[in-house]
């Protein structure tokens, strides 16, 4: 966890910067999109264990496509209140296979 707050603090600090040297229309953007990055990772935070983290990331490297596929239905799926419980590596690895998300 504190590995994701000091990368948040980071994001923050970096968009902080661009704001304050670059463009305002383009800051205003940029701040949307960092809010809804740390709004995804705070939901998938609560919905997966830490190796079901890991192992998002890792299909991230190779099929980042499928990995936001992958997200968004978890996302859609804690937002409806349909997860019970956290992911773990397995469940991560059974949706990642399935083609009906």
């Amino acid at each position: 966890m504190a590995e994701e707050e000091l990368e948040a603090l980071r994001k923050q600090r970096l968009a902080e910067l661009q704001a304050k040297h670059g463009d305002p229309g383009d800051a205003a953007q940029q701040e949307a999109k960092h809010r809804e990055a740390e709004m995804r990772n705070s939901i998938l935070a609560q919905v997966l264990d830490q190796s079901a983290r890991a192992r998002l990331s890792n299909l991230a490297l190779v099929k980042p496509e499928k990995t936001k596929a992958v997200e968004n239905y978890l996302i859609q799926m804690a937002r409806y209140g349909q997860l019970s419980g956290k992911f773990n590596r397995r469940k991560v690895m059974d949706s990642d296979e399935e083609d009906d998300y």
